[in-house]
């Protein structure tokens, strides 16, 4: 068990990093003025967990000339770990929320422009984690002052690569040329808010046309690319 103290660090940034660099690669390499994460076969990797908002100046530029792998971890599986504040474990419990690959939009919705970068793949990760929290006071009033420490990386159960345009079909209906937001949910089993974070984003990247309306409801179809 690491101690408090250690665990301000970034523990699945930092695992996630010394698993890419395996085998020749290069950590927190400075690159066109960005301390990018690794370097490894003259390929970039970027991990971040969310706010793809503010990295969108440094992967473009990064992609003027260079491919670029921007590793996104979703988190399918959680277990929460309360320590008290020696250090001791007092609670473990699987989380209620799990995350899909569907979760990618939750950030893209901000960065659509990604999608058609021809240097730019967008890796998902869904894994298994560990979420270490304290009960130390000093937390949101919803957790009870319960304070969020650090989370570790527990496992990879699958990798998904997005290339391109063509990828993203898969986030999109198999049963309708046409179809809105709450066929697109109810097709594919996910909240009305991630289909119309989806519909939204792939609209913004010119995959998909929302001209027509049935009623008060935009209808969607896929662009020809």
């Amino acid at each position: 068990m690491k101690t408090i103290g250690q665990m301000k660090e970034k523990t699945i940034h930092r695992q996630l990093k010394e698993m890419y660099s395996e085998e020749a690669g290069e950590i927190e390499v400075t690159y066109l003025d960005y301390i990018v994460d690794v370097v490894k076969d003259h390929i970039i990797y970027e991990i971040q967990s969310k706010n793809f908002y503010n990295i969108k100046e440094k992967i473009k530029k990064l992609c003027v000339e260079n491919k670029v792998v921007l590793v996104h971890p979703i988190a399918v599986e959680n277990t929460i770990i309360t320590l008290n504040k020696k250090g001791e474990v007092i609670r473990r419990r699987k989380s209620p929320r799990k995350g899909r690959v569907e979760n990618i939009f939750d950030e893209l919705v901000s960065a659509p422009e990604f999608i058609n970068e021809k240097n730019l793949t967008i890796q998902i990760l869904l894994i298994s984690k560990e979420e270490f929290r304290i009960d130390d006071g000093k937390g949101s009033w919803r957790r009870k002052g319960i304070s969020k420490l650090d989370n570790n990386l527990v496992g990879i159960f699958e990798t998904i690569n997005l290339n391109g345009p063509y990828d993203y079909l898969r986030f999109l209906s198999k049963k309708s040329v046409n179809f809105t937001n709450k066929q697109l949910a109810s097709e594919l089993n996910i909240s009305i808010g991630i289909a119309r974070k989806i519909t939204y984003t792939l609209k913004k990247a010119s995959i998909l046309d929302g001209s027509e309306k049935i009623g008060r409801e935009i209808l969607y179809k896929i662009n020809k690319f």
